[in-house]
């Protein structure tokens, strides 16, 4: 990721997408309260359970990577850090789809979900020219290929319920100069066109990306918003892969809320529950900063009206990049997501 944004591919996760894509349309979940909004948590499988649907309307996955890490701490005797890791693992996050074969993946993690009695909650994160060259590098190959892309994750999806984080920090790149001119009116085109295609199913919820309260004045970023399709998605998210408090995050999104026609939004609350960190090189204190904790758990019941939800759409654990010590963006650090845990009250 780039500058002080911080979105972080799970590029580690790519090739694992589409095999849990085509698992989970073998083994589903199941949901104890068949989607009649009782409030008695479902069993998701491997010992993980789902939260109240009126609480978190969004899937948990059982085998995601933190529960992954779960099972492996239990199976080694250490319960004391299983039940901290624990906290992040029955907590429904966020899957970004990869870029093989987005029709299966979508179609297995929504079925899923759906059977489970809950939403799937997907983040696309491949524009092309992705990242500026930085850690999360990447993308389509073109714009041709981006809108093939979004008509298999379109398909995939099809009628079951879903809600989208679209393309972390690719407006933001626009207006940062990150990413060359020639590339932005294509950007604007595609990011629009992949809000009408999804805005075009019938249980999709769409949320452009719009960066984070660390740009303080919206002024630049509500225009570009208009451009790619505001009006038609259903709100812009804020703080995604970021450490933001909440508090500022809904003071930055009230303010741009307000020159974008009064959309709602949803905040990245994955690691903010000790706000941003402050030392060393501004330019990389995004990255896998120290001394963080989790923040508010995944719920649709928030502190402001036009707050839809707070939401875990950066996995905690899995690493922002080849910074500080850690692994490739996108995979799992088993002692930052440890840290992460046990610093959360």
């Amino acid at each position: 990721m780039y500058g002080s944004r911080g979105a972080g591919v799970f590029a580690g996760r790519r090739m694992s997408a589409v095999v849990l894509g085509a698992a989970l349309l073998i083994t589903g979940c199941s949901s104890s309260d068949g989607g009649d909004g009782s409030e008695e948590p479902a069993d998701a499988g491997a010992g993980i359970t789902q939260q109240p649907k009126k609480k978190a309307p969004f899937w948990v996955n059982p085998d995601g990577t933190a529960a992954q890490q779960l099972a492996e701490l239990e199976k080694s005797g250490k319960k004391q850090e299983a039940e901290e890791i624990r906290k992040i693992a029955e907590q429904p996050t966020a899957e970004w789809v990869g870029p093989d074969d987005p029709q299966q993946q979508t179609r297995g993690l929504t079925e899923a979900a759906d059977k489970a009695g809950r939403t799937a909650l997907l983040v696309l994160y491949n524009i092309p020219h992705r990242d500026c060259g930085q850690y999360s590098q990447g993308g389509a190959a073109d714009g041709n290929a981006y809108r093939d892309w979004v008509d298999g994750v379109a398909a995939g999806i099809g009628d079951r319920p879903a809600t989208i984080v679209l393309e972390p920090d690719a407006l933001l790149h626009l207006v940062d100069g990150c990413t060359p001119q020639q590339f932005h009116e294509e950007r604007y085109d595609l990011l629009k066109g992949a809000v009408t295609k999804l805005k075009s199913l019938k249980n999709t919820k769409v949320y452009l990306d719009a960066g984070n309260a660390g740009w303080q004045n919206p002024d630049q970023i509500f225009e570009p918003l208009n451009r790619a399709g505001i009006a038609q998605a259903d709100g812009f998210s804020v703080n995604v892969s970021n450490f933001y408090s909440t508090e500022d995050s809904i003071a930055y999104g009230k303010k741009l809320s307000a020159k974008v026609g009064g959309k709602h939004f949803v905040i990245d609350t994955s690691r903010n529950g000790k706000g941003p960190y402050t030392d060393g090189k501004p330019d990389e204190r995004w990255c896998n900063p120290p001394g963080r904790s989790l923040g508010e758990t995944p719920t649709t019941k928030t502190a402001d009206p036009l707050v839809d939800a707070y939401l875990w759409v950066k996995r905690p654990g899995e690493s922002d990049g080849e910074c500080k010590g850690g692994p490739k963006a996108g995979q799992w650090w088993a002692d930052y997501a440890l840290k992460l845990a046990k610093a959360t009250g």
